[in-house]
């Protein structure tokens, strides 16, 4: 049988996700790529020249609409519709990751943690909302766990990805976090940029947001319910891979420059060690 598109899209993104899905029975995983290639689509509208901003996401809300309806106009919509027509997504969940998208359109600044926890929530949280759709699950509490991880994966890549945001004008770093160190946005940027040499500050304010990081990932291994861990499974190994990222950033002195990538044999560890703990758990 040959590969969908969305399982294309999806395996050449080269997302650490991918090999969390293979553990998926086959109508879930084909579920779980079209569901990952419309967030990417979304995503894209905002990240690739290309990619046509607002009226971007506009197209992409609008097949997302017929897609519901059953009149998916593309290959990728057809495949988000049978995967509806087997789980039941929110469709608000779509609604949220645009409206976090649409946060990246403008100048990227957030005056608190509250403020940036609202854009954490939209582009990652509302994804594992409707992830654990198409997982399965029989807790309602496993829905606060789905928002906590997706926090915490979302403060993940911020951390990965500072000097890329930083090129493209972006901060996610809390403005009170940076002044609580003692520095400007501009400073932060010109670090991250290299065009400056990078102070201790900067480090300091990238370990206080890793703290907060290492808090989500806590709060969503407790909030987990035990009925649902096996479930959870493709999560957990999500959630794993991306916490020993973090864990390898912290190792390092949170390294400005070219992204930090874990290598395969390293994940294919996180991945089956993971696997093995939520298949003893009881």
């Amino acid at each position: 049988m040959a590969a969908s598109e969305a399982a294309r899209l999806t395996r050449r993104s080269g997302t650490n996700f991918y090999y969390a899905f293979l553990l998926l029975p086959a109508p879930k995983r084909q579920a779980i790529y079209a569901l990952y290639a419309f967030c990417r689509g979304l995503d894209d509208c905002v990240d690739e020249e290309d990619g046509g901003g607002e009226a971007g996401l506009a197209r992409w809300l609008l097949e997302v609409d017929r897609a519901y309806e059953g009149k998916p106009e593309t290959a990728l919509g057809r495949e988000l519709a049978a995967a509806l027509q087997r789980f039941p997504i929110p469709r608000a969940c779509f609604d949220e990751i645009a409206a976090g998208c649409r946060m990246d359109l403008g100048p990227v600044r957030y005056a608190t943690a509250a403020d940036l926890e609202v854009y954490c929530r939209r582009v990652a949280s509302a994804v594992g909302l409707a992830s654990i759709e198409i997982f399965g699950y029989r807790d309602p509490g496993t829905r606060d766990y789905a928002v906590e991880l997706g926090l915490a994966l979302q403060l993940t890549n911020i951390l990965r990805d500072v000097s890329a945001d930083a090129a493209r004008g972006r901060l996610y770093v809390p403005l009170c976090d940076l002044q609580r160190f003692g520095l400007t946005a501009e400073a932060f940027l010109d670090a991250a940029t290299g065009k400056t040499a990078a102070p201790p500050a900067v480090r300091e304010a990238l370990a206080f947001l890793a703290g907060r990081a290492e808090e989500h990932y806590a709060r969503a291994a407790a909030l987990l319910p035990a009925a649902d861990r096996r479930s959870m499974a493709s999560a957990e190994v999500m959630g794993a891979v991306y916490h020993a990222l973090l864990r390898e950033l912290v190792g390092r002195g949170y390294p400005l420059g070219p992204r930090l990538r874990l290598s395969t044999p390293r994940k294919a560890w996180v991945a089956l060690r993971t696997l093995a703990r939520v298949r003893l758990a009881r």
